[in-house]
């Protein structure tokens, strides 16, 4: 389009030269082609400056007051310096000089840091493109300024990530989906022994053993899903074929939409860690056998009772030394009876192990003298303030059965409750008065007397079996004495299996358990197979009537060959109890299949011992019959004085 002057109307901002641009005007509207110009750098995303050769600002958009602060008006005509750091400008004029020298599109300072200065005096990195724009007037250069903070701040958060990473003492490594590796760090090498040039592009199969080359491909099903595998402890091969402890955790590389692209992996050795976990599993078994050798050594092992079925558990505590004070005893004592004694001291370790040692010593002791279970109660209990040891308590439970009678007799010192199951008829607690555990001191305790049926089961135990944290002890109780009457059935199992089966409900997990449990099962032998009782006044006449009561029952059991010795050391124990004792003379006689019992009780609590008579001396001489002549012979006191007595074998 022609002007009045005849002359083609061109722009403000005309490009002739290459390298520069042209923007032509439109036909009809004059200076078109500027407004059209205005337009589009005001459109623009990025700051733009426009200076000329002098380095002086001509036009400025928007988005340059709006990342600088100034305002359009206070940047025209200004330095194109102002918006450039103080310490740079001097490096900025050269540079502006050099481009006027070699106009051309390109980014300013390429390689170099380059930064703006706002307002209020705040330093920002920018990225500088530069446009050279020849113009009627001279050179004009196009600034567009782009600020990159956020870009230079993720830059420099990657590279310290990835300083981290190559500086990590832990294997990292990436991969695919597939499994392939696509990254390896300078540890991985370390601990494999492959250079990065050796295994990117190849499977992370080639770190596991042949063997566990499923497990590979289970972690990355695992990894497909978006799961994290954390801690994960394995076998890895090294370059060399050596195998390796290692603890891996692989998490789930995700794009932007969180699809899952890839995995990462941390690989932690752990071999020196294992062989130290060996070490100390194998000192810790090691002090644990020791302790529990020593811990047996002191519970002792229970002799074997003719005719009383028994099956004990003993686990020990996982916890600590594995030792306590749990102990459990069966005493025969004669006569058909048999003591039953269980006991927990207070506490854990050698302590209580060894108070529990002593303990046992001196009621195994005392039980044998036949003493009465209130009696070594009280006599326990002292053995306990003489141990002097602070705060130490014991519970404790004994039971005297005598299976002619059909009778238990207990004392229970804070024990808990003793179980009876019958065949048929479930399980119930033993009745039994509360006592004071032993170690409280100025106690006296009580005993009491129940019938049990031949066959039934006492249960006993401690309290291991049945307290464990969180749950009543109450509870607990009400369970095991629910599981016992399930087991004595009219047709009960055999008691090894019944021990095993309680076990099994009141303590399933056998390695989790902080204090160490006992369990005892005795089944009371069958009743004697006959026996007679006769109760005879304290003088001369009642020996010979007293033979004549025997020589009549054994005639009626057919036992005649035990006859003369028994009818001879009937007569010694009732001259005995004529002559030194008081109150009427009972004579109990029984047999079973294996042996002949003999019992002669009194009213004197004085208690006769064997003594070396002289050659001129009528007596004295009874008892050492009765223990040349016996197979077993022995006294015990009783609530009315007590009973002396004597077994042959039949």
């Amino acid at each position: 389009m022609k002007n009045e002057t005849g002359t083609q109307d061109t722009c403000p901002i005309a490009a002739p030269g290459p390298g520069t641009r042209t923007i032509p005007a439109r036909a009809g509207r004059p200076g078109a082609a500027e407004e059209r110009f205005r337009g589009l750098l005001e459109a623009a995303p990025d700051a733009i400056v426009i200076v000329d050769d002098t380095g002086t600002i001509r036009l400025v958009n928007a988005q340059t007051e709006a990342l600088f602060g100034y305002r359009r008006e206070e940047l025209l005509g200004q330095a194109v310096e102002l918006l450039v750091p103080r310490r740079l400008r001097g490096h900025h004029t050269l540079h502006r000089n050099a481009y006027a020298a070699n106009r051309q599109v390109r980014p300013m300072g390429a390689g170099l840091d380059l930064h703006g200065l706002r307002r209020d005096g705040s330093e920002f990195p920018v990225e500088i493109s530069l446009s050279p724009l020849e113009t009627a007037d001279g050179l004009l250069v196009s600034a567009a300024v782009r600020d990159v903070s956020d870009r230079k701040a993720a830059e420099e958060r990657i590279s310290e990530l990835a300083a981290l990473v190559e500086s990590s003492q832990d294997a990292i490594l990436a991969k695919t989906l597939d499994g392939h590796i696509t990254y390896w760090n300078a540890a991985a090498q370390r601990l494999y022994g492959y250079t990065a040039a050796e295994v990117v592009g190849r499977h992370i199969s080639l770190l596991a053993p042949d063997d566990r080359h499923d497990e590979i491909a289970m972690l990355l099903e695992r990894l497909r899903l978006g799961e994290k595998v954390e801690h994960f402890e394995t076998l890895r091969v090294t370059r060399t074929g050596g195998l390796l402890d290692v603890d891996v955790t692989v998490w789930p590389r995700r794009a932007p939409d969180g699809t899952v692209i890839g995995a990462c992996a941390i690989v932690r050795d752990i071999s020196d860690r294992k062989r130290a976990e060996a070490e100390l599993t194998a000192l810790y078994e090691q002090q644990r056998h020791v302790a529990l050798t020593l811990q047996r050594s002191l519970m002792g092992t229970p002799p074997a009772v003719p005719g009383l079925v028994t099956a004990s558990r003993y686990r020990p505590a996982t916890q600590g030394a594995g030792v306590g004070g749990d102990w459990f005893d069966l005493i025969p004592l004669g006569a058909g009876r048999v003591g039953v004694l269980i006991g927990d001291v207070m506490g854990r370790g050698l302590e209580a192990a060894a108070v529990m040692g002593q303990l046992r010593s001196a009621a195994h002791a005392l039980a044998k003298t036949g003493m009465q279970p209130r009696r070594l109660m009280q006599a326990l209990d002292t053995c306990v303030a003489d141990l002097d040891v602070p705060d130490q308590l014991v519970t404790c439970c004994y039971l005297v059965v005598a299976a002619d009678e059909a009778e238990v007799t207990l004392c229970s010192a804070g024990h808990l409750p003793v179980l009876v199951a019958v065949p048929g008829e479930g399980a119930r607690q033993l009745s039994a008065p509360v006592n004071a555990p032993l170690g409280v001191g100025d106690v006296l305790y009580e005993q009491s007397s129940a019938a049990v049926p031949p066959g039934a089961t006492l249960v006993l135990y401690t309290d291991g079996l049945i307290e464990t944290p969180g749950c009543d002890i109450e509870d607990s109780l009400t369970a095991l004495t629910a599981t016992c009457g399930a087991l004595f059935t009219a047709e009960p199992p055999g008691l090894d299996i019944a021990a095993d089966r309680i076990l099994t409900a009141l303590r399933p997990d056998a390695e989790g358990h902080d204090d160490d449990v006992t369990l005892l099962l005795a089944r009371l032998p069958a009743a004697p197979l006959a026996s007679v009782t006769a109760t005879l006044p304290t003088r001369p006449e009642s020996v010979p009537e007293g033979r004549t009561f025997l020589t009549k029952a054994l005639a009626a059991w057919d036992c005649h060959a035990q006859a003369d010795d028994a009818r001879l050391l009937l007569s010694e124990l009732l001259t005995n109890a004529v002559q030194h004792a008081q109150g009427p003379v009972t004579v109990h006689v029984s047999r079973t299949a294996a042996e002949l019992t003999v019992e002669v009780g009194d009213g004197s609590s004085h208690t006769p011992e064997p003594r070396r008579a002289d050659e001129d001396e009528e007596s004295g001489r009874g008892l050492n019959l009765v223990r040349v002549l016996a197979d077993s012979w022995g006294v015990r006191p009783t609530d009315d004085g007590k009973t002396t007595w004597f077994t042959l074998r039949l």
